[in-house]
């Protein structure tokens, strides 16, 4: 680690949440530099977001919402009914059973099965993407639309959320062994990175995600979001949506993916954008 170390959309997160939290800057410091960085390294990126001037909060964006039609129990798609099993308002989120049949998570878990590699993220100060520690899954993408089953995946997916299919990202399908995480995140580019602009090219903004559980783990996996202490077993079929209106910490979106503590983990997760992404 270096004084010039960059601050990542992680770390920024990571320093913004514990702070919200009413940990001290010196409690901060010695933490990361538990975690190997230099002291000039981490002085420097508690300084960067700790002491930055405080912008406004950006303007909410139209986003996606499965319960735009009124609150129910049950939604009705096409050729499958989804059970609303929990909702919050914020952040936006929505937990739903039997999104996936059974038979369709071990077709996709198999066609992507061959294709795995170590899973990288988005790196939005260079626009390019890198392995990080923070995710220690395995993962691929599917063209939009590449499979049959893709496709009609893809197009129960844009009924539930009452968007585009054009505007969602090809599914990523991740595997999380034993031990495997995904530390809280963003999943919206940071409007201060330097490569946001570029990724912003196709599509504009990220404003939903919707993680699909292929399988249920033996233990542990379950999606986190720790700004309201919510957790969301990993269920085989069942899914959960949540939005973000603008690229902003105030959208309480910030989640993660806990360990895995016995067998594995298998997700398909689809981002959609505020445009058409091609």
């Amino acid at each position: 680690m270096t004084a010039s170390q960059p601050v990542t959309p992680d770390i920024r997160a990571w320093i913004q949440t514990q702070n919200a939290a009413g940990q001290p800057r010196a409690v901060l410091l010695q933490s990361m530099l538990a975690s190997g960085w230099t002291q000039a390294a981490a002085v420097a990126a508690l300084c960067a977001v700790l002491d930055a001037p405080r912008d406004a909060t950006p303007a909410p964006v139209p986003v996606p919402d499965p319960l735009a039609g009124g609150p129910g129990a049950v939604l009705h798609l096409v050729g499958r009914d989804v059970n609303v099993v929990a909702a919050l308002q914020s952040p936006r989120v929505v937990v739903l059973g039997g999104l996936l049949s059974d038979d369709e998570c071990d077709e996709m878990i198999e066609l992507s099965r061959r294709r795995l590699a170590r899973s990288e993220t988005v790196q939005t100060d260079t626009g390019s993407s890198e392995v990080n520690a923070a995710r220690t899954s395995e993962g691929m993408f599917f063209e939009r639309a590449e499979f049959a089953l893709c496709e009609r995946i893809e197009a129960r997916m844009a009924a539930l959320m009452r968007w585009p299919v054009e505007n969602g990202e090809g599914l990523q399908v991740l595997r999380y062994r034993a031990g495997a995480e995904y530390r809280p995140h963003y999943d919206y580019f940071d409007p201060a990175q330097s490569g946001t602009p570029a990724l912003l090219k196709r599509g504009g903004q990220r404003v939903a995600s919707l993680v699909c559980y292929l399988n249920t783990p033996e233990r542990g996996g379950a999606t986190v979001f720790p700004d309201v202490g919510l957790e969301v077993a990993a269920v085989k079929g069942n899914a959960v949506f949540f939005s973000y209106d603008r690229p902003h910490p105030a959208t309480r979106s910030l989640h993660g993916g806990a360990p895995v503590v016995e067998g594995e983990k298998w997700v398909a997760t689809k981002w959609v954008r505020e445009r058409r992404f091609d």
